[in-house]
């Protein structure tokens, strides 16, 4: 089976990075390509709700459960630690052109860091041998292209040409 290709969208908390997500998913599937997403989540989240039927059967002892639906499917599984992008990936994703990743700062795979001087941080990918470019404000001495938030189009240029076509 072919690995799909995995980009990572990452950058401090409140730089932009589910904003400019939301703006790639669009431009992709205008240019003919299946996109899938894989949000991480630090602090945990919790999409059983106490009483309801999946809840139900996972406090049972389910190591995975199926929700299903016309036209939506969820998948809740137990995993060991904090599984990786790649593992995500490969278990849970089929069909697809291209996943993108928001966070899973410390990955393997190609980046986009989103970074605004505004926030007052360092750069959080400095000398990260996977960092395909730098969206937003400009940080400079850096060798990877560096495009506006706004440039929607040449970020995805660079994901095709530099990822998905690779």
């Amino acid at each position: 089976m072919k690995k799909i290709p995995i980009v990572s969208i990452v950058g401090f908390s409140g730089s932009g990075k589910t904003t400019l997500v939301e703006k790639l998913i669009p431009e992709l599937i205008r240019r003919g390509l299946r996109v899938a997403t894989i949000k991480h989540n630090r602090h945990g989240f919790e999409v059983d709700h106490e009483g309801k039927d999946s809840w139900r059967h996972r406090r049972a002892g389910s190591a995975m459960t199926v929700l299903a639906s016309p036209g939506k499917v969820a998948v809740m599984a137990d995993t060991e630690g904090d599984p990786g992008l790649a593992e995500l990936g490969e278990r849970f994703i089929r069909d697809v052109d291209v996943i993108l990743a928001e966070g899973f700062k410390k990955n393997p795979h190609p980046k986009i860091e989103v970074w605004r001087r505004a926030l007052g941080r360092e750069f959080l990918s400095g000398e990260d041998e996977t960092l395909l470019a730098v969206a937003g404000d400009d940080p400079g001495g850096l060798a990877v292209p560096r495009l506006s938030l706004d440039d929607i189009a040449g970020l995805a240029d660079l994901i095709v040409n530099r990822v998905i076509r690779r």
